[in-house]
């Protein structure tokens, strides 16, 4: 009796302590403005730079490279404090804008980054296998671009289909109205060229949530540029691409609720991979 006793008492001892264990916080760290381009000069020295925040201690981490939004005109890069204590990394870069740069540097800054974070994101613990991509607005451009037209990773000795998946927030899947205003294009007339998303539709590419505000809340077409790109891939038999449309919210407004989504995302696709 005695012994089953002990045994018992061992058993709960141990659970409890694999629990506190379990219960353990996770440390993060943030490393900033690393340079993401060799022997960078001038305004590609000053912008082509990245943050990572990341899980210390942790192995095989799924890993968000994260683009802010600004039309390609404006803005800085950041660590959204929703995708904060995650379990995930965060790579926020930063790229060149207009008018001191024009297409397509913009999505070569993109290819550039997620490149990078591809072939370094092991010495910190993340799995190259786990290497999402993500942003909004122009932002969300910039993902699509990257993750549908595999020329521009193959520019940097990766597979865009290596990518374990696309998240773009209320990016356009026509031709961007910045790179249609250096044309010379009406920011209403839409474009469908090698500078959109929609251009490289197919059936490979990697698993992709797309998300956007409200379609009577949006900037011009917006959640119908996103609906028609679902509705392609689909057609062209992609079998891994979600729509939302998150009802209330504005093209400003709308980040801040899809967060969820992609962290639900990220984890799901995440269970599926192995390094």
């Amino acid at each position: 009796m005695y012994r089953y006793r002990l045994l018992f008492l061992l058993i709960i001892s141990t659970a409890q302590f694999t629990c506190l264990v379990a219960q353990q916080p996770i440390d993060y760290k943030t490393l900033s403005d690393l340079a993401y381009r060799k022997n960078a000069a001038g305004y590609a020295k000053e912008r082509c730079k990245l943050d990572i925040y990341y899980p210390s201690g942790q192995k095989n981490f799924a890993t968000v490279v994260w683009f802010h939004g600004g039309g390609l005109k404006a803005g800085n890069k950041s660590i959204p404090k929703e995708l904060k204590n995650k379990g995930l990394a965060v790579v926020a870069v930063n790229y060149r804008l207009h008018p001191k740069v024009k297409s397509p540097v913009y999505v070569d800054d993109a290819a550039a980054a997620v490149a990078w974070t591809i072939q370094n994101i092991q010495q910190y613990g993340g799995s190259s296998k786990k290497v999402f991509v993500s942003g909004h607005s122009a932002g969300g451009y910039l993902t699509s671009m990257v993750g549908l037209d595999k020329s521009w990773l193959a520019n940097y000795g990766v597979n865009a289909d290596d990518l374990a998946g696309l998240i773009p927030y209320s990016g356009h899947t026509i031709t961007h109205f910045t790179i249609r205003a250096e044309r010379g294009i009406d920011g209403k007339q839409p474009i469908v060229d090698q500078m959109a998303p929609l251009f490289h539709v197919r059936k490979d590419a990697p698993p992709i949530l797309l998300i956007t505000g409200d379609r009577d809340l949006e900037m011009l077409g917006r959640y119908e540029e996103n609906a028609y790109f679902w509705r392609m891939l689909r057609v062209t038999g992609h079998p891994a691409v979600e729509l939302h449309e998150l009802d209330g919210y504005d093209h400003g407004r709308m980040a801040q609720p899809a967060h969820p989504l992609l962290v639900q995302f990220v984890k799901r696709i995440s269970r599926t991979k192995i390094k």
